[in-house]
């Protein structure tokens, strides 16, 4: 092993039995965000498998951005799960077929953490308008064959809640943010 490899692991043992520490409180780096688009999506009542798991079918919706417009295609379906602590994990697959006719996947995760006052609006089949009345932050991934929407293989994104209702003619809306 060469010299330059021992220093390298000896330097992360300490650091990760905390002699470093006080450095390592500092933040080192930014993040900034680049708006890709706002995402759209009609949702069918949930399949209730149990108290803690919901399925909901997404039968269409639309996507929209400076670079990228289409619609979501069958199958995508977000995948609800009730955890421990009142929140929820998402698990979301999409489906998106752009308006130039190339197909990406889009898939994520994220996490939804509710209220009285929002539950209560969702369940009574009103929207819920206001972005900020709950955590509602999802961390999508795109997949696509296609050259021209290549760059989004390249990124990780973020989502944030937009609109929600429930109830007759539901539908979710979010913005999607690629990290930089």
């Amino acid at each position: 092993m060469s010299h330059a490899i021992v220093k390298r692991a000896i330097a992360y043992v300490l650091i990760g039995l905390g002699w470093f520490a006080p450095t390592l409180h500092a933040q080192t780096t930014s993040i900034k965000s680049e708006y890709i688009m706002t995402l759209t999506a009609q949702l069918d009542g949930p399949q209730v498998i149990n108290d803690k798991l919901f399925i909901y079918n997404v039968p269409s919706g639309t996507v929209a951005g400076p670079k990228i417009k289409g619609k979501i295609l069958s199958p995508s379906a977000d995948w609800l799960a009730l955890m421990p602590s009142g929140n929820f994990r998402l698990d979301v697959r999409v489906s998106i077929l752009t308006d130039d006719n190339q197909y990406i996947y889009v898939t994520y995760n994220g996490v939804i953490k509710t209220n009285e006052a929002t539950d209560k609006k969702f369940d009574e089949g009103k929207e819920v308008i206001k972005a900020d009345e709950h955590y509602f932050i999802t961390a999508p991934t795109f997949h696509t064959s296609s050259p021209k929407y290549a760059w989004l293989n390249d990124v990780q994104a973020v989502g944030k809640l937009i609109e929600l209702k429930g109830g007759a003619g539901s539908y979710i809306k979010y913005d999607i943010f690629a990290i930089r």
